[in-house]
């Protein structure tokens, strides 16, 4: 059966597939969205697209193949449709919520909580996950996809439809940045070459 064939699934097997293939992965999915997004609400917006989309489209899904490298595909592909989106469209501020900020006594305060390092902070350091954060997306996801979901070359190469070298080249690349920009950190840490 080639890809663009549909699989006739009865809606109790659809189910079954949604609850037993794709659902066991959710965390996986709501930590690949966040990391491209940077936003607690963008990213649970992203993943529950993602499972609207799976559930939609799950005929052309076939059983018992990796659901999971299935879901970040779809992840991936709408977090790029939506940043193409977003660009196009000009800055948009809600003066309802600066006005009531302004007129408010948390005006002298200047603190604010920064979710990015409240979320990851036990999970990896501060200078980790900030020098993860500065690379640009395609080699933060590729880091994302090999170095913390375990995914092979392959696998990503079909999550982010580009071929397996480019994969590779990516990944090089990737560490070879997040190498240069925690050099003096693991020094610091006592690490040497």
């Amino acid at each position: 059966m080639s890809d663009t064939e549909k699989r006739a699934y009865s809606q109790e097997q659809k189910v079954a597939i949604f609850d037993h293939e794709f659902l066991p992965h959710i965390d996986s999915m709501y930590n690949f969205a966040y990391r491209l997004t940077f936003d607690e609400d963008d990213a649970k917006d992203l993943v529950q697209d993602t499972y609207l989309k799976a559930f939609r489209f799950i005929h052309s899904f076939e059983q018992g193949t990796n659901a999971k490298a299935w879901l970040f595909r779809i992840l991936k592909n709408s977090f790029i449709n939506d940043f193409r989106k977003k660009s196009k469209e000009p800055a948009k501020v809600d003066y309802q919520e600066v006005e009531t900020y302004y007129n408010s006594d948390d005006v002298d305060r200047a603190i604010t909580t920064d979710l990015r390092v409240d979320t990851v902070q036990d999970m990896l350091g501060d200078e980790i996950s900030n020098a993860l954060n500065a690379l640009d997306v395609d080699f933060r996801t590729v880091i994302i996809l090999c170095d913390l979901e375990g995914f092979k070359y392959d696998e990503m190469a079909k999550i982010l439809d580009i071929p397996i070298g480019t994969v590779r080249s990516r990944l090089h690349r990737a560490r070879n940045l997040l190498k240069d920009k925690l050099s003096d950190y693991a020094k610091k840490m006592g690490y040497s070459k």
